[in-house]
Parts: structure tokens; C-alpha cells; sequence
């Protein structure tokens, strides 16, 4: 397992003498030590990046493609591997670390598809003096940051379509969650990704080694995945330069139960959209509004099937919630769960961290939330289930739009009218209409608001990482 920075190929030591220490959350207990990136190192990644990507750029794209193809072979080959490696450093169950590395090496066989799909125009200028001529050139040099959740999927995701275009990356992934992305690049060296084109570096240092980074010419776009908190420092920083940014930002996803839906499937889909990859994902359902006449059927079916969840090691067998990430964690989803307690819900499952080594929280569930406590506009990132009883549908989208989050929503009703005409109102970009589960390589996913810029995935996805040129010539 490699534990430098993949810099040109090569793997090395990190300017920045102290090493990243990377802990498995289910013990707390040191899984490695990594590298440590500094600002020269940015700088030389992207010099290198830069002359690798003029090379890579004026390659066939149907060269590209097979390249990806080759790239999708070799992490569907480690799914095993890879999967462990998330859990130890993450800790989701082992399926769902197997089931993320099959959908990050999704993103290289579509986009393998889309390489050689990136389409240009030829019209005739309305006056007549000249013919428009419109085609898609790569944009250069991404810098791309990604987080702790997904540590290949979200990896994937901006890295597929970047090479597919003809770009070049320099990757900071989160120092919580490094082993995998350099598994990942030491992986795609393998499958025929030449030298230079990725460039992997964990680092401490986050905000020195970004604006080392986004300061060299050679790089032209920004592409990042986490908090809005974070993306809004780092448009500021991309401002300056005047960079392309693409970002998908945080959550507070509305699950909405009517009272014509059927409740079985409403909580089966309630507990894909909460639990998967132990609820720490950005798309989770984060507020459950339920008509009135099934709020508490609602309420006790949700608490009876997060009863039955295996809380534990994600490794352990049964286990189907892992540790969240660390200590904050913790404190921040057991700081959100007594506020609400305090100001009247109901706890009717959980309510507590569990003790043990290891960072682990209750599958919770809670009652008669009021529509304007504090955990209904805060990302809980966590297995808790505020429950929130509505009577007048009006009423309940203006609270669900009330945020500035609008990434994720998911609507349950057995009148598809009805459900379809809920969803034009919700404002995000992606809604589950009858499914717990939205997220595909062939969709676009991104949000509306502050939830990001962009959109990744889907045919959207690739020209997202192309400049769009006009050539306007006579014959």
C-alpha cells in the first residue's frame, strides 16, 4: 500500500516533514501514516501536470476511451481490495464500501463512452457572411479536493470525465481518507494512465497547498465535493483568478410521506435514503415530513426498522451502520438530538452516543419534531431521524425549501400526479420520487442554492471540464 505522493509518476516524500496519521473510527487506532503535501509540492505537480496534459490532449479520443475503459477494468478487478480499504479507513459496512468502488468505476466506463462523444457545431451565421463553427476543447489543469465520505466514488466522479475531455489533475483527497485515492492512482499507473496526468497529494495544509495551486497559470477549474462552508472559501479564492469552479455542497434533504403511500415502501426507501454508507453521505435524508394520518405510523414503523440496524465494526458481519468519522462527529449529531429532545420532540429510538472505542452513535428516531427546531437546518451526517408532522401541503414545501441547502429530496405517494407536481415545487436538483436511491453515472447529480455549482455525471458532466470555442470562418 502506498503511503507517499504520487507526483509525475513517481512516489515520494512530502515537502512537510510530519506525516498525516490516518485512524480506523471503528477503534480509533492508527491504521498508517501518509505523506504530507506542502506548496512546492503543489507547484512542481502542477508544472508536470501541465506538460502531460498538452500531450494527453492531442491524443485520439477513442485512445482516451480505451484508457478508461482499462481504468474501469482494474477497479471492478480490486473490489475486495478497495472496499476493505474504505472500511479500515472509514468505516461503512464492507457492502457499501464494495458497492462504492462499483459505482466510482462506473464513472470510467461511462465516460469512457462519453470521450468519444464530445460534439461541436457548423451553422450558417443569420446574415449569411459567414459560417459558426463551435467545438469543445479540454480546459487544462484541474485541481480537484474531495472528501471523507466517498473516498473513491467522489474521486472518480471528477476524475473520469476530466481525463475523458483531454485534462490533466492535480488531487488533494482528505487527510481523513488518503489510503484509498493513492490505491486508487497507484491502480490507474497500472491500467495505462500515463505518467503525470494524475497527481495524488494528501496534506495537512489544506488551505496553503490550495492557494499554492490555484496561483499557477496552467490551472484553469476547481472542482470540489464538501461543505458549503468550505466551497464558499474556496470560489473567494477562485475568484481571484477567475477560475471555472464545479461544486457539489452540503444537504438537508426533505423525505416526504403522504398519506396515500404506501408506508412499507416509505420506510423501506426512508432507510436507503438515511442509512446508507452510515447515514454520512451528502444525498441522506436529513428531515422527514409525514402527513398527519401517518405520522405516527410512520414514526413507529422508521423506529422498528432502524431497531433492527447492527451498529459495529464494518467489517463484522450483520453490521449495517459503521463509526462515524471521529469525535466531532459525535458531538455534533448528540449536540442536535438533545436540542430537539429539549425543545419537545419525542425520542422514540436511540438518542445517544454508544460507548466503546471507536466513534459510533444510536440509530435514532424522533417524533413530533417541530417544523423550526434546530436539527431541521443543520446537516445531521448521522443515523437520526427527526420526524416532523404536517397538515396543510403548502405549508410543508415552503418549510422544505426553506434553507439554503437544496442538493436532495424524495417524495412518497401512490398518486404519481400528485408526487410529479410536489416535485417541480421542491427546490433541488435531484429528487427520489417513490425511491430511496437517486445517485447514477448516467444522471446529472448536483444541487440548486448553496448546495453547488454545476453538475456532475450524466452527458452534463464531461462539458463541464471543456472550454466551448467559436470559430467563425467564410468558404
Amino acid at each position: 500500500m502506498q503511503t507517499q505522493l504520487l507526483i509525475g509518476g513517481q512516489w515520494r516524500d512530502g515537502g512537510n516533514a510530519e506525516r498525516i496519521p490516518v485512524l480506523n473510527p471503528a477503534t480509533g487506532e492508527e491504521l498508517a501514516t501518509v505523506a504530507n503535501a506542502n506548496e512546492a509540492d503543489a507547484v512542481e505537480a502542477v508544472a508536470i501536470a501541465d506538460e502531460a496534459q498538452k500531450k494527453w490532449a492531442a491524443t485520439a479520443p477513442r485512445e482516451r476511451s480505451e484508457v478508461l475503459r482499462s481504468c474501469w477494468q482494474i477497479l471492478v478487478d480490486h473490489t475486495d481490495e478497495l472496499g476493505e480499504l474504505i472500511t479500515a479507513e472509514h468505516g461503512k459496512p464492507i457492502a457499501d464500501a464494495k458497492g462504492e468502488i462499483s459505482y466510482a468505476a462506473e464513472f470510467f466506463r461511462w465516460n469512457a463512452e462519453e470521450a468519444v462523444r464530445i460534439r461541436g457545431s457548423i451553422g450558417d451565421a443569420p446574415s449569411g457572411a459567414n459560417k459558426i463553427i463551435v467545438h469543445h476543447p479540454p480546459i487544462g489543469v484541474v485541481a480537484i479536493v474531495t472528501p471523507w465520505n466517498f473516498p473513491a466514488a467522489m474521486l472518480t466522479r471528477k476524475l473520469a470525465p476530466a481525463l475523458a475531455a483531454g485534462n490533466a489533475v492535480v488531487i488533494k483527497p482528505a487527510a481523513l481518507t488518503p489510503l484509498t485515492a493513492l490505491r486508487v492512482g497507484e491502480l490507474l499507473e497500472e491500467a495505462g494512465v500515463p505518467a503525470g496526468l494524475v497527481n495524488i497529494m494528501p496534506t495537512s495544509g489544506s488551505g496553503a497547498w490550495f492557494d499554492a495551486t490555484v496561483e499557477e497559470k496552467a490551472v484553469r477549474m476547481v472542482s470540489f465535493t464538501g461543505s458549503t462552508e468550505v466551497g464558499r472559501v474556496l470560489l473567494k479564492r477562485s475568484a481571484d483568478r477567475v477560475l471555472k469552479t464545479v461544486m457539489e455542497l452540503g444537504g438537508n434533504a426533505p423525505f416526504i410521506v403522504f398519506d396515500d403511500a404506501d408506508l412499507d415502501a416509505a420506510v423501506e426507501g426512508a432507510m436507503v435514503a438515511k442509512m446508507r454508507h452510515s447515514a454520512e453521505t451528502c444525498t441522506a435524508a436529513n428531515r422527514f415530513y409525514a402527513e398527519a394520518g401517518v405520522a405516527d405510523a410512520f414514526t413507529e414503523k422508521l423506529a422498528a426498522a432502524m431497531a433492527e440496524v447492527k451498529v459495529g465494526n464494518g467489517m463484522d458481519a450483520g453490521v449495517s451502520c459503521g463509526p462515524m468519522i471521529d469525535a466531532a462527529a459525535i458531538e455534533s449529531i448528540d449536540g442536535l438530538v438533545k436540542a430537539a429532545v429539549g425543545a419537545g420532540a419525542t425520542t422514540a429510538l436511540g438518542g445517544s452516543p454508544v460507548d466503546g472505542p471507536g466513534f459510533f452513535y444510536e440509530p435514532t428516531v424522533l417524533g413530533n419534531v417541530a417544523a423550526d427546531s434546530p436539527i431541521t437546518g443543520e446537516e445531521i451526517f448521522g443515523p437520526v431521524a427527526p420526524v416532523i408532522p404536517f397538515t396543510d401541503t403548502d405549508a410543508m414545501i415552503e418549510q422544505a425549501n426553506d434553507t439554503e441547502m437544496g442538493l436532495a429530496a424524495y417524495v412518497y405517494t401512490t398518486d404519481i400526479g400528485r408526487g410529479l407536481a410536489v416535485s417541480e415545487r421542491l427546490e433541488s436538483g435531484m429528487v427520489g420520487l417513490n425511491r430511496g436511491a437517486m445517485s447514477d453515472p448516467a444522471a446529472p447529480f448536483g444541487g440548486m442554492k448553496q448546495s453547488g455549482l454545476g453538475r456532475e455525471g450524466a452527458s452534463e458532466g464531461i462539458y463541464e471540464f471543456c472550454e466551448t470555442q467559436y470559430i467563425a470562418t467564410s468558404w
